[in-house]
């Protein structure tokens, strides 16, 4: 398996749904970067369920950093995050080695490790081991706010229903880290919970679309042709369950604009070179160009559903027919934010320490 991100940062992480503990290791982390607990507890809470929009499983996430930490700073030998899992019902999920969940892993996962993989809960496939992410992450985007970085994610879109778009990068960024429901606007939240709500109500699921911003890189991050901008985040996006498509800029857009239309042309503002538009997303050649980096990805529907479903069973080889129990989101995209806000800072940092060493983020 591969459970590691990075070129010149690695972030490792580890664990089961169900099984006692998740975790991260992050490996090449400078010495004397300061260790914000208060970041990474109110990212994880960001992430956590909340009322009839999300799962009724609700874990503390009570972290702890055992290693690669003295005094509250980074040492520079690998840092550990461990996070238990307590409030679990094994039980549900008695019977997913034989009756694969439409849309889910089990399948994939009984053909990959032969029935040897933890299935409860989804096992490592399952959305749980996100929260692992999310705290390896604060720590880095304590790290890149001292360097200017600043990072944030809102539902554009949720079954049909829009938020506006971003206006003033820094004063939404920093609106967004103040909501719990991470929109830009309150009619927009409004209609998505209701939307959610019925959704739960029918037994069914909603997705939608994350738009995020990063704002304070320089030009000149990325490489050309395979370690570009766009596929280091794309690869780290698309490891984050349920997302599903990933555009930057104007993205699928540009498909339908004339050339005049969809360049950025440059022009210098207070001495620093700009564009008059920003559709390529803040990069160009696969590097940033200094610009903000806009990126949407795609978040499927839940498709822990509680209704009847069509399905097989691996042991007999007939059709047969499945009904999901246990706890489940009607909607993950609202706790998804946190996380892609995670994984961004984690491309993010390792883009930056590989182009400026690692000592950069100290």
């Amino acid at each position: 398996m591969k459970n590691t991100f990075g070129m010149s940062l690695f972030v490792t992480i580890f664990g089961e749904s169900h099984g006692k503990m998740i975790g991260a290791v992050i490996d090449g982390l400078a010495p004397g970067i300061k260790i914000d607990t208060d970041n990474i507890e109110e990212r994880l809470a960001e992430r956590r369920p909340k009322g009839k929009i999300s799962t009724a499983r609700c874990e503390k996430d009570e972290f702890q950093i055992v290693s690669g930490e003295f005094n509250g700073y980074t040492t520079g030998t690998p840092l550990t995050v461990l996070i238990p899992n307590n409030d679990t019902r094994s039980k549900d999920y008695s019977s997913l080695l034989d009756v694969p969940r439409p849309s889910h892993a089990d399948y994939t996962a009984t053909a990959k490790y032969h029935g040897f993989q933890d299935y409860r809960g989804g096992g490592h496939f399952s959305g749980r081991i996100t929260a692992a992410l999310v705290a390896a992450g604060a720590i880095l985007e304590s790290a890149l706010k001292n360097k200017g970085v600043y990072i944030g994610t809102h539902i554009a879109k949720l079954h049909g229903i829009k938020d506006r778009g971003f206006s003033s990068y820094p004063e939404d960024i920093k609106l967004l880290s103040e909501r719990e429901f991470p929109v830009l606007s309150d009619e927009a939240m409004d209609k998505m919970t209701r939307e959610i709500e019925l959704a739960a109500e029918n037994k069914d699921s909603v997705g939608g679309i994350l738009e995020s911003a990063i704002i304070g890189l320089p030009a000149g991050v990325g490489e050309p042709w395979f370690d570009t901008a766009e596929g280091l985040i794309s690869h780290i996006l698309f490891s984050v369950p349920g997302i599903k498509g990933v555009e930057f800029g104007e993205g699928f857009g540009l498909a339908d604009l004339f050339g005049s239309e969809a360049n950025d042309s440059f022009r210098y503002e207070n001495g620093d070179v700009v564009t008059k538009t920003n559709k390529s997303g803040g990069i160009n050649g696969g590097i940033t160009n200094g610009m903000p980096i806009t990126v949407r990805c795609a978040v499927r529907p839940t498709p822990s559903i509680f209704k009847e479903q069509d399905s097989v069973s691996l042991k007999s080889k007939q059709n047969t027919k499945l009904t999901i129990e246990g706890r489940h989101d009607p909607a993950i995209i609202h706790r998804a934010r946190t996380v892609v806000d995670a994984v961004l800072a984690i491309a993010v940092a390792d883009m930056l320490t590989a182009r400026f060493g690692t000592d950069f983020l100290k």
